[in-house]
């Protein structure tokens, strides 16, 4: 299945533009809910995901997801500022299928989301998203990325690292301004390079 309905339940706009513009951009339909009084009336829509904001005007996060649970099993992953251990655990023991503290980078998102639609839909979508870019194989849903000229060697990157390279490879052909950094070194600045 390539066209997910994803219900997505956040009151600050901005945000909430942003994160439907990257989740729209994976070919999935998106609904925005603003509260959680409008989220739970949607409950009987049986979405694909829902990404539930906890602190909401009205009806908070917590109620929006007890009402999930009550009437389907559709995974759900919570998002929220507070980082706090107690919001994590009470969401995952409700029946979260997720959690992300923010700030967050949409990009997360969206790789939680892909890997929790293929292990509950079971759809794989890791070998059509991999990316050919000259010597290297890169992997955005698994987040690897291997040297193809050296028998399939993994290319070791950080976390901010990786980050760089799927969103460099996600833009191939746009301009962006090179910065180099002085953390890189070796491969990794020959694999960045080769992508600019």
């Amino acid at each position: 299945m390539d066209s997910y309905n994803i219900y997505l339940v956040e009151d600050e706009a901005n945000l909430s533009e942003v994160l439907k513009a990257y989740l729209q951009k994976e070919g999935w339909n998106v609904t925005v809910f603003p509260d959680g009084d409008s989220a739970v009336e949607a409950v009987p829509g049986k979405p694909h995901l829902w990404v539930l904001d906890i602190m909401l005007p009205g009806t908070d996060g917590y109620q929006v997801l007890k009402a999930i649970k009550e009437q389907e099993d559709t995974p759900v992953i919570f998002i929220s500022a507070r980082d706090q251990d107690l919001d994590r655990v009470l969401g995952l023991e409700m029946g979260s299928d997720d959690y992300l503290s923010k700030p967050f980078l949409p990009q997360e998102l969206i790789i939680r989301a892909k890997k929790l639609l293929n292990r509950v839909y079971g759809t794989s979508t890791s070998e059509a998203q991999k990316i050919e870019l000259n010597a290297y194989s890169i992997d955005p849903i698994g987040r690897t990325i291997l040297d193809t000229e050296a028998n399939d060697e993994a290319v070791d990157l950080t976390t901010k690292e990786m980050d760089l390279m799927l969103l460099l490879s996600a833009e191939i052909g746009k301009a962006f301004l090179e910065k180099k950094s002085s953390s890189m070194s070796g491969a990794k600045t020959t694999l960045v390079q080769n992508v600019l």
